[in-house]
């Protein structure tokens, strides 16, 4: 399956969703009135699209009604195209540092972190750049065997402690082991916490400043993983996170089963942090790069 069909699959649900009910109003009301306005206002914020891209959108589909009439008015590639404006200043990829690029992967439990971590080790692992695991989720005896078992699945070595070791001295241990391999990346799991828990928030931060006495800048990219199913809930914990260690973009996961994928969007627009990479099904390589025309058209494009 090439990448835009993963796309278009993943987002299906958002898509039928979406293109229903704006036809659905359009057909109904052929004119732009003020009633038909505020109803696709409503459709596009129960995507999830946020209220910011949504009045960008309202505002570009009344400016091409005023200027061109109900004449070949296409809203949907008004609403794709503002979209996609939106999205483009997303960087891909991740640092381009000299030596090791260690990642830190961060969020709440059960968005899917050790997965991705794991799959983020097979994509780059696919061009041919050598990766490391680091197994610092020490809470959860689960967590350290599931990211060895990937480790095994995908041939990744994975630098672990035992269960309940300090998570901190495990990273230390990842970033000495990657230096030593000459790694390029190094994808650290971390323990999942809640946004709202102080103390847990504390200790993500000692991690960091552990790893940063390790090897000067880093971890050199923090990356926040989101449950896409959660909707804007997301963007609580978005704020939360980036207030506790600055973060340098984003992951979306699970929009492969979701109609609220629009909340990619809203993130991005409120927070300014890039989409690095969203989760699309369950397969290692199910996990791609942002790519903001593509995600606009599979929203979108009929």
């Amino acid at each position: 399956m090439g990448l835009f069909s993963k796309f278009k699959a993943g987002l299906a649900k958002t898509h039928a969703r979406l293109t229903h009910e704006i036809k659905r109003i359009v057909t109904r009301s052929p004119k732009l009135t003020a009633e038909s306005l505020e109803e696709i206002e409503h459709a596009l914020i129960a995507a999830d699209l946020g209220m910011a891209m949504t009045t960008q959108i309202v505002a570009a589909v009344k400016l091409a009604y005023e200027s061109q009439g109900t004449a070949g008015l296409d809203y949907l590639a008004i609403a794709r195209a503002e979209i996609e404006k939106s999205l483009s200043a997303n960087k891909p990829g991740l640092c381009g540092v000299p030596g090791t690029c260690v990642v830190s992967i961060v969020g709440v439990n059960g968005t899917g972190k050790t997965t991705t971590a794991a799959k983020l080790a097979h994509l780059f692992q696919s061009q041919k750049k050598s990766v490391l695991l680091a197994a610092c989720d020490t809470f959860r005896a689960a967590a350290i065997e599931q990211i060895k078992l990937w480790g095994a699945r995908l041939k990744v070595e994975v630098i672990a402690g035992n269960y309940g070791a300090d998570a901190a001295s495990v990273a230390h241990d990842a970033v000495t082991a990657a230096q030593a391999r000459k790694a390029d990346y190094l994808f650290i799991d971390t323990a999942g916490r809640l946004h709202t828990k102080h103390n847990l928030m504390q200790e993500l931060q000692k991690l960091h400043r552990v790893i940063g006495k390790q090897l000067a800048g880093a971890p050199h990219e923090v990356l926040l993983v989101l449950d896409g199913s959660t909707g804007m809930n997301a963007l609580n914990q978005a704020r939360e996170f980036h207030k506790a260690v600055p973060l340098t973009g984003l992951i979306v996961t699970k929009l492969d089963g979701t109609s609220k994928g629009g909340m990619v969007v809203a993130i991005q627009k409120e927070l300014g942090l890039p989409i690095k990479f969203i989760g699309l099904g369950e397969q290692p390589n199910d996990l791609q790069p942002f790519d903001a025309k593509q995600f606009a058209q599979a929203l979108f494009e009929e």
